[in-house]
């Protein structure tokens, strides 16, 4: 897929994204991943079925999904760099995203967000209606752990 509009460029070609930039954004400038090591990006990246917001050659934005392209998908490590926020990209990519053929038909799709409520809404996402049905494991600090300690 790949849609150009207003000068930016829409795809799920993985040989378009730019695997040093995400993670730069990643690390240092989002909430959820920071100190997230570029190894670890670029395997997240190899798994996970990805779309990239482009303006000219400069990844602009980017969000995966982690999906088995049968029941389930998660929408994870969504951003728009913040000197393109409040163009509508985002909300561009989620109607193209939520119409990729390997996202089609599946029983659930679900994210976690703690500042875009508003844009995931119109596009049918809802709070969890039991939230006590799930459950997580969560590794708030993995990035900084030093992986040279010999932590017991």
């Amino acid at each position: 897929m790949e849609i150009a509009e207003d000068g930016f460029i829409f795809s799920d070609d993985v040989n378009k994204l730019d695997a040093l930039a995400i993670h730069d954004y990643l690390s240092n400038g989002s909430y959820w991943a920071a100190g997230i090591p570029l190894d670890t990006v670029k395997r997240a990246m190899e798994h996970s079925l990805c779309f990239g917001i482009h303006k000219d050659t400069v990844q602009v934005g980017f969000a995966r999904w982690i999906t088995d392209r049968a029941t389930f998908g998660y929408l994870a490590d969504v951003y728009v760099l913040p000197e393109y926020q409040g163009k509508g990209l985002m909300r561009k990519l989620m109607s193209l995203m939520l119409f990729h053929k390997d996202l089609q038909g599946l029983r659930r799709y679900m994210l976690s967000t703690s500042d875009a409520h508003g844009l995931y809404e119109k596009f049918g996402f809802k709070a969890i209606d039991k939230p006590e049905n799930f459950m997580a494991v969560v590794n708030r600090d993995i990035y900084n752990i030093d992986p040279n300690s010999s932590a017991t």
